[in-house]
């Protein structure tokens, strides 16, 4: 089944940013450090176990607070955002989108197609990779902007909002598992890219329609 079968006309294109448009950080080293200052404050690995990186920082923060007082929780909880505020704007300094993205997004743009953002990243870290992204993107749903974010579908939804966009004639498109899973459960239509670090055969099982190589393989026709 294609995209053109799968619905009669598309309301929006929503893209993951790193590994999609741009090259991946490196995610688990940051996830490492994150583990290694939460440990040293003695929190307990089962905690945060099999979290993702900012719900570590939100699970230990909780456990330290139970554990009191509340002035070390609130002191880990800003260092641990600004260690992985820092991983970010330091891999951002030497990356730039991936090539063809400029013209892609472009054209998406001529066709009418409305498109967004919704990234973990940090809005910082993205403006510093694709500097010129408003011209080509019409909404920008990073970390800061949100309460909640992927695998939260209200990440997503609230993307949908901005572009008055019905998630049923939308496509999400990602190098994640996350991306597939969180889109499915909103009855998206689901693109898995391979310019990430996840396997092909990983994206389809997570719900992935379609597989590129690339975003820009991906024609909506």
């Amino acid at each position: 089944k294609t995209f053109l079968d799968a619905m009669s006309c598309i309301d929006a294109i929503l893209f993951d940013f790193d590994g999609t448009l741009a090259p991946n950080l490196d995610l688990p080293d940051m996830r490492r450090q994150v583990v290694e200052l939460t440990q040293a404050l003695g929190v307990p690995e089962a905690v945060f176990k099999d979290c993702y990186i900012v719900e570590i920082i939100d699970a230990a923060k909780a456990w330290l607070e139970d554990q009191g007082p509340k002035t070390v929780a609130d002191q880990y909880y800003s260092n641990a955002h600004t260690l992985i505020v820092d991983i970010e704007m330091a891999a951002a300094q030497g990356s730039a989108p991936f090539p063809r993205v400029h013209a892609y997004l472009d054209e998406l743009k001529a066709r009418g197609v409305r498109t967004g953002v919704v990234t973990r990243n940090c809005r910082s870290a993205v403006y510093t990779v694709f500097p010129e992204i408003d011209a080509h993107i019409d909404v920008v749903c990073a970390r800061d902007d949100v309460v909640h974010f992927k695998p939260d579908p209200r990440h997503l939804t609230h993307c949908l909002e901005c572009l008055d966009a019905s998630a049923k004639k939308c496509a999400m498109v990602g190098d994640g598992r996350m991306d597939m899973q969180v889109g499915k459960s909103l009855g998206m239509y689901c693109i898995g890219v391979l310019s990430g670090n996840t396997s092909r055969q990983a994206l389809l099982d997570a719900g992935a329609d379609e597989v590129h190589n690339y975003c820009f393989e991906f024609n909506p026709g």
